[in-house]
């Protein structure tokens, strides 16, 4: 080996190449493949979307509420025709029409105009009438008292042409506010146990009701196996210690009998002087008024 390869070689050159040169470009690189660019996720916008429920091809778009619209059943019960109950098996068994079209779909909602046509009779839905009675004396919402008393259905006989019935019974010594209405859903709601509308009555007794003895009735006591909840009790002020007022939430005047007589007590009168939130204000003894719409809404909220 002579010095030249040598020092080629130690100096890592490169050892010229016999084959000629091209004066060809070079063909250009491709670029490396890059994968998809990362998007910045809005938590915000993610937890919409995550909300949001995807309509499917077959499923129907909801139907809009018509104003004024109301249940088949309710407009049943409403004419007076049977209860609610009973018109869902009516429906049921398709003896109901709603346009001369058989409807047996429970919940279907009758629109404004709509005829309605109840086991071969088209009805007719009575409007809601709601009338507050000072009951006097000697009238009774039983049927069955025989002809010595008669029924306060005589004092608002006049006040309306729907069928309406007492909220709750008054025997005939009871007098006070007495509500009568033809809205099965408030009939029905006041006369639950579990209903919260306050009473005041104001009930008079043979003797002087003992300190001691109204402060047992204030913490409640027990009736026939029955918890009775007494919201307040005091004396009447400026009346003998005999003239009590007692606030509850029963509608039954049967009970604030027996809470007395409970202590030895003979109840002379009772008088209801409040009525969820209803007062005898400019409504004398016998004499009927018709409720304004703030006092319908706000029994309805009760």
């Amino acid at each position: 080996m002579n010095n030249k390869e040598g020092n080629n070689k130690r100096s890592g050159a490169r050892p010229t190449s016999s084959r000629p040169s091209s004066n060809k470009p070079k063909p250009a690189m491709q670029k490396r493949a890059q994968g998809p660019k990362k998007v910045k996720i809005n938590p915000k916008v993610a937890e919409a979307a995550a909300n949001k429920v995807e309509k499917t091809p077959n499923q129907a778009p909801k139907r809009p509420k018509v104003k004024d619209e109301i249940r088949l059943n309710k407009y049943i019960a409403n004419s007076g025709a049977c209860s609610r109950r009973d018109a869902d098996i009516y429906i049921q068994s398709g003896n109901v029409k709603v346009n001369n079209i058989p409807v047996t779909e429970m919940g279907y909602m009758v629109k404004p105009g709509d005829v309605v046509n109840f086991d071969g009779a088209v009805l007719t839905p009575e409007k809601k009438e709601y009338i507050l009675l000072n009951k006097p004396k000697n009238f009774t919402t039983a049927l069955d008292e025989g002809q010595e008393f008669r029924n306060v259905l005589e004092l608002v006989r006049g006040s309306t042409n729907a069928k309406i019935a007492a909220v709750g019974r008054m025997d005939k010594n009871t007098t006070g506010l007495l509500l009568f209405t033809n809205d099965t859903d408030m009939l029905r709601k006041f006369t639950l146990p579990s209903q919260k509308s306050s009473k005041i009555y104001q009930v008079s007794l043979d003797k002087n009701l003992k300190f001691e003895d109204l402060e047992k009735i204030n913490k409640g006591l027990v009736l026939d196996g029955h918890r009775v909840f007494v919201e307040d009790i005091s004396y009447i002020e400026n009346e003998a210690k005999s003239e009590i007022g007692l606030k509850l939430r029963s509608s039954n005047v049967k009970v604030v009998r027996s809470i007395f007589e409970h202590f030895d007590y003979n109840v002379l009168r009772i008088d209801r002087v409040s009525f969820a939130g209803l007062t005898k204000k400019n409504l004398p003894r016998g004499n009927w008024r018709m409720l304004t719409e703030q006092e319908i809404i706000n029994l309805k909220n009760v």
